[in-house]
């Protein structure tokens, strides 16, 4: 078949909630992406910064395989090695307590309001409490999710929400605190905003909050889901800063591939929170996930990830502050690591398009910022690489 025609049979059979792009992916090697007729795409959205690892890495192909001929699924009324392995390694890189796997980001998000709900419930027996949100945030396409996504044409048409969700702004602690009240029971916010712009949450901003949900037994709530997992050269986002979170999501990179996320948790707030029953999943942790887990955090362990996303991203920045440099209406270049974002003052739907043509693959973050999460193996010659082509898709649909 061509391209065109699985296209076409594409949109027949699937449910029509993604604007695809005309492209058909084949398969995958180191940092290139190749379409069903073999021609190369140089990534640099890695699956929406879940390929960290690049594509065709033969030792997580391999664990993988390995599971699969064991066992892939058993349900959790039972333990299973996998993910008491992927678990304790989890923590370890964390510092974190104690973890719950998911299938997903989205899901991640829900068992942090779950937990931060429980937590108030038996802080003081009641059932009205409130969590701040952040406008312009991004955690998920699920109700609870959803509820504190801060972009409102997100949650227009699926009103009403879950209740009792108040929206501060990202590094203005001034309207946190302007929230909070004796029903505020957490803060909930990514460490670097993805969909909302990449925009990182600053050091008096992240402290501040930390220092205010002490004062107030509140949770302070993290989604590294995006930005976690390596990809500002920590291995989450938080760590650069000194503080920790009571509670935070991870997903995407979690896997490299395979769908699961988990959310974490210090001690304190296990133990006062989520108890047997409270909550649960069919397929969370099960082996095929948590042996992908597991291979990851060795392998970003084996190949110094951390240290060459530190190495790297001053290139990235200085191709990327170029780039604005030369085209007056390109506002600002912003971001963290491998995670960065260039604002344009209009769409820059027609720019991804040309850079596919060219065989470019990026994304946007909003309607006017293209985004970068190329995976976190990308090299100074495949930076130079993506300049090339997207300047040339730039001058192109000017």
């Amino acid at each position: 078949m061509e391209i065109q025609e699985y296209i076409d049979e594409a949109e027949r059979d699937l449910l029509h909630t993604y604007n695809r792009y005309h492209l058909v992916i084949d398969r995958g090697e180191g940092m290139n992406l190749y379409d069903i007729e073999g021609k190369r795409y140089l990534d640099f959205v890695a699956g929406i910064a879940v390929f960290a690892l690049g594509y065709g890495v033969k030792e997580y192909n391999d664990a993988l395989k390995e599971q699969i001929d064991k066992v892939i699924h058993t349900s959790n009324y039972y333990y299973n090695v996998p993910a008491i392995r992927a678990a304790k390694a989890l923590k370890e890189v964390s510092g974190m307590d104690r973890v719950f796997f998911t299938n997903s980001g989205a899901e991640a998000i829900e068992g942090l309001l779950k937990t931060a709900r429980k937590y108030g419930y038996l802080r003081d027996g009641k059932t009205d409490h409130e969590i701040i949100a952040l406008n312009s945030s991004f955690h998920g396409r699920t109700y609870g999710a959803l509820s504190v996504t801060g972009n409102a044409a997100y949650r227009a048409a699926f009103a009403p929400m879950i209740g009792n969700i108040r929206f501060a702004d990202m590094n203005d602690l001034d309207s946190v605190k302007a929230l909070v009240n004796d029903r505020t029971i957490a803060v909930l916010f990514e460490t670097v905003q993805g969909e909302g712009g990449i925009r990182p949450a600053n050091e008096e901003f992240i402290k501040g909050v930390r220092e205010l949900c002490d004062e107030n037994n509140m949770l302070m709530m993290l989604d590294e889901i995006q930005c976690g997992m390596g990809r500002t050269g920590y291995m989450f986002a938080w760590q650069k800063f000194g503080v920790k979170p009571d509670a935070m999501a991870v997903a995407k990179a979690l896997g490299c591939g395979v769908p699961v996320g988990a959310f974490l948790m210090n001690e304190k707030t296990g133990a006062n929170s989520l108890k047997a029953g409270d909550h649960g999943t069919t397929y969370g942790g099960n082996p095929l996930a948590c042996a992908a887990v597991c291979k990851v955090l060795e392998l970003f362990e084996q190949k110094d990830l951390l240290n060459h996303v530190r190495e790297v991203t001053p290139y990235l920045e200085e191709k990327l502050e170029g780039i604005k440099d030369r085209f007056d209406f390109i506002k600002e270049r912003r971001g963290s690591g491998l995670m960065q974002g260039l604002e344009f003052d209009r769409p820059v739907g027609p720019v991804i398009e040309k850079s596919i043509s060219k065989g470019l693959i990026v994304i946007n973050a909003g309607k006017n910022v293209l985004r970068f999460v190329p995976p976190l193996v990308v090299e100074k010659s495949h930076i130079d690489e993506m300049a090339d082509i997207l300047i040339e898709s730039i001058q192109e649909t000017l």
